[in-house]
């Protein structure tokens, strides 16, 4: 049993699918659809091992003890449908009023039986729907009658959106979603004509003036033909979809009934989980997104087969793959991500070959030596910098890593952490690799190098290891609890995890810059050492105020009684279950609420939707515990924080970048109210010029996954001048 406390399923922003290729071993069967003669898909014996053990350990060790009822079955019934159909774009209404009459208050406790009949016969209805709206829409993009000087909206409040009740709804319906995904289009080809345009300015000088034309592989295509085959190419992955992928999202519809947090994992799934916590696996390493149909690639990982073989680049198209050195090319154009990444997938020392499609419209063909990848990109990184005085204001500059410089100015040290990671195998042991102990290398760097304060980044960390939060919090504080758990296996009392290690590795001022995206084991660190005293929070108002703790178990070592499932039996996946609530020293947990920033600077994440717990569906609540022991340190103080909040407002109020920041803000918030978007085109570009969500939605993509590094941006300047007028004010105290 594996204990984290992961808040990655609280992140609902539109990011892009990504998965990382490594090597796994699954039995036959697991992932393999069973269709019948129609090709609909039908349960297995083995769906229905799954969803005995599932439920069992779901009644049985969940904190709220809640039994399966009829509640839950509701609940879980809607949770279903949004999952599957969440923009109410492919259901009838009459669809869902036989599924509910038939399944609502029944699906979850004949789940309990192995009875999960009601997913499969839902999923096939669906799949119908859906060739039934690829229809529609083939016949009204080839119509092409699309008028976008009438003002009207495409409603996008999943709140306000009711399935179409009769055939004129279901082409009303379908030709606004047209008209709005035509848009989105343009405005893609745009931003591509953009960027083009100012890259071939780059390489050409633009001595002349004249922008360079784009290469013939990059012209935009015809958007009708595009769209005609985006939603032919998802009406095929859709009915790629197996048994694990729908039994998936069937049980965790039933699981979420009870908390946002509680899931089934597929085998693939898990494994691509312990990948990720674990920072390590044997693959090609590189990052792999599907859009309309091909596979692409978004990142190469440093140090990995495939940087060190060369020719694999960013933006390549996955055509084909092919085992070994002389084994055939399989075509994998339309085919799931997940079926990709298993064939590019495989032990260390073997050969895959890969035929891709540069963005100029060549064809290659690669061979790359799968080996060991460490995901450095996803681990702590660092960088240094002094803030030497310049009049009222400071100049950056840069401390080299490869050899000693003259201190300037105030030093200040800066972690990026994207996750709290743990090699689960290892436990951080040999071979293996965990934050606190990259961190404490970091710190003893830090010292080494004469920095005066340090910055803890958490803004895009959505959680992780619980035992590497405290480890981590370890670092910056004496002995002490660094939070509590209830229920515990000492009943319902509280039990205070504590740091044992009366060693300091950080004794100097230090500043902790969080987000509504930071999240579990961030919330712990964060709010430790609030509690402390230790050192400044900085960020959103709050963080994401989840307040739970997951535990990991695999389904094929859960028995009860059964005969049906023993310890010889292949992967079933795992569940991630909420075993424990946690609570901060001081008592309060961080559930709903989140830590609070003692100060608070603009940021687009403070107002997107659906990220914070309190938006998610049937988030629990916890009540406050009884203090813990734990000392206090003199750091922080009202009148620091008056202080230092006093002097990073009025450069926030003097500067462009956040002027410009809140007025996108603004403009974002004026545009949640609305719940719609125009789809009069002069309207529709006029708002999006505004917002330029996309741009914020790439750079928070960008974040979430790991940028291998530490960049300097306005935001991250004014940080490390609170924490420069922080070091100074703890200074002055420290000599009166």
């Amino acid at each position: 049993m594996t204990k984290c406390n992961d808040g990655r399923n609280a992140r609902r922003v539109s990011l892009s699918l990504v998965l990382i290729i490594a090597v796994s071993a699954f039995c036959a069967a697991c992932g393999a659809a069973d269709p019948n003669e129609d090709g609909a898909l039908v349960p297995t014996t083995r769906d229905k091992q799954i969803a005995i053990n599932f439920t069992r350990l779901l009644e049985t060790r969940h904190v709220s003890k809640l039994r399966i009822d009829e509640t839950i079955s509701q609940r879980g019934f809607e949770l279903f449908l949004k999952a599957i159909d969440p923009t109410k774009l492919y259901f009838n209404q009459s669809d869902v009023d036989q599924f509910a009459a038939r399944y609502a208050k029944t699906m979850a406790p004949q789940a309990e039986k192995g009875v999960v009949t009601p997913a499969f016969e839902m999923y096939n209805v669906y799949l119908q729907r859906v060739d039934e709206r690829c229809a529609l829409a083939d016949k009204l993009l080839a119509e092409n009658k699309f008028d976008f000087t009438v003002d009207e909206e495409f409603i996008r409040d999943k709140d306000k959106l009711t399935y179409p009740k009769t055939q004129d709804e279901v082409v009303d319906r379908m030709r606004k979603r047209i008209k709005f995904e035509l848009l989105s289009l343009e405005a893609e080809e745009r931003d591509k004509q953009k960027e083009a345009e100012e890259k071939g300015d780059k390489e050409s000088g633009a001595a002349d003036g004249e922008k360079a034309a784009p290469a013939a592989a990059d012209r935009p295509d015809d958007p009708i033909s595009k769209l005609t085959r985006r939603y032919h190419t998802l009406q095929k992955r859709l009915h790629q979809t197996s048994n694990d992928d729908l039994l998936e999202i069937y049980l965790t519809a039933i699981a979420n009934a009870y908390d946002p947090h509680s899931t089934y994992m597929s085998p693939k799934s898990y494994d691509n989980f312990m990948i990720q916590i674990g920072l390590n696996l044997e693959g090609i390493g590189a990052t792999l997104q599907w859009d309309d149909g091909y596979t692409i690639v978004k990142r190469i990982v440093k140090g990995s087969p495939a940087e060190k073989q060369g020719e694999l680049k960013e933006e390549d198209k996955i055509v084909g793959v092919g085992q070994g050195e002389d084994g055939p090319i399989e075509d994998v154009v339309d085919m799931k991500l997940t079926d990709v990444v298993d064939k590019i997938r495989g032990k260390g020392g073997t050969v895959v070959r890969l035929q891709v499609v540069s963005p100029d419209g060549k064809k290659k063909l690669i061979s790359i030596v799968r080996e060991k990848v460490d995901l450095e990109d996803s681990a702590a990184q660092y960088a240094i910098f002094d803030l030497k005085p310049n009049g009222d204001d400071v100049e950056f500059v840069d401390v080299p890593k490869d050899k000693k410089t003259e201190k300037v100015g105030v030093r200040v040290g800066v972690i990026d952490l994207p996750s709290f990671y743990l090699d689960m195998k290892s436990k951080g042991g040999a071979g293996g690799r965990s934050v606190s102990a990259d961190v404490r290398a970091i710190l003893k760097t830090f010292n080494d190098e004469d920095v005066d304060a340090c910055v803890v980044d958490l803004r895009y960390n959505g959680g992780g290891s619980l035992p590497e939060a405290v480890s981590l919090t370890g670092l910056f504080i004496t002995t002490g609890a660094v939070v509590q758990t209830k229920p515990s296996e000492f009943g319902d009392r509280p039990r205070a995890l504590a740091d044992p290690d009366p060693e300091i590795v950080w004794s100097k001022p230090l500043v902790v810059l969080t987000s509504r995206l930071s999240a579990s084991a961030s919330e712990i660190f964060a709010g430790a050492i609030r509690d402390y005293r230790r050192g400044l929070i900085v960020g959103d108002e709050t963080t994401h105020g989840k307040g739970s703790v997951q535990s990991m178990m695999e389904l094929s070592n859960a028995i009860f009684g059964s005969l049906l499932i023993n310890r010889n039996s292949s992967n079933l996946g795992a569940v991630k279950l909420t075993i424990q609530g946690y609570y901060l020293p001081a008592g309060e947990s961080p559930q709903l609420q989140g830590v609070r920033s003692d100060v608070v600077l603009p940021q687009f994440t403070s107002v997107l939707e659906d990220i914070a717990e309190s938006d998610l569906d049937y988030p629990l609540s916890f009540e406050k515990v009884a203090p813990a022991n734990y000392p206090i340190f003199p750091n922080v103080s009202p009148d620091i924080v008056k202080q230092v909040a006093e002097r990073s407002s009025a450069r926030v109020a003097a500067s462009k970048d956040f002027q410009e920041e809140l007025e996108k803000i603004r403009l974002y918030k004026e545009s949640k109210l609305r719940k719609a978007t125009p789809l009069n085109r002069e309207k529709y570009f006029a708002e999006l010029d505004k917002l330029n969500s996309k741009e914020e939605t790439d750079k928070m993509e960008e974040n979430v996954l790991g940028t291998g590094g530490v960049e300097r941006d306005y935001y991250l300047d004014e940080a490390m001048k609170i924490t420069k007028d922080y070091s100074d004010i703890l200074n002055v105290k420290t000599a009166l």
